[in-house]
């Protein structure tokens, strides 16, 4: 995904959070243990295993003192990480509102 993709991305995530009605972002947080939970169980099927997957290693990328462009190179160096990150937290926001959305959902009965 190119730069402008990914701030793309990052901005519909920041309105899709800030917008009247939606899950907030702690509550985006607070849910994401129980997403992940509940995909890893199987009761939650939006979230498939090869997506949680690649967001594992999302960030053990972060993470990893291996990168594709070493970071010690100025500027460049830092912004794949900084891409991972964004497409890690714009997936991982993006999922919980929607895994919250399925939990109320299923709380109050409604057919999935």
């Amino acid at each position: 995904m190119s730069k402008a993709g990914r701030a793309a991305s990052a901005y519909r995530a920041y309105r899709e959070i800030s917008r009247p009605g939606s899950p907030g972002l702690m509550a985006r947080v607070k849910a994401l243990p129980r997403m992940i939970g509940g995909a890893l169980r199987g009761d939650y099927h939006d979230l498939g295993k090869s997506k949680l997957a690649l967001m594992g290693l999302g960030i053990l990328y972060i993470v990893s003192p291996v990168d594709i462009v070493p970071d010690f190179l100025p500027i460049i160096g830092v912004t794949d990480d900084f891409g991972v990150f964004l497409w890690l937290m714009t997936s991982l926001l993006g999922e919980s509102g929607r895994y919250l959305d399925w939990e109320r959902r299923r709380v109050h009965g409604e057919i999935i």
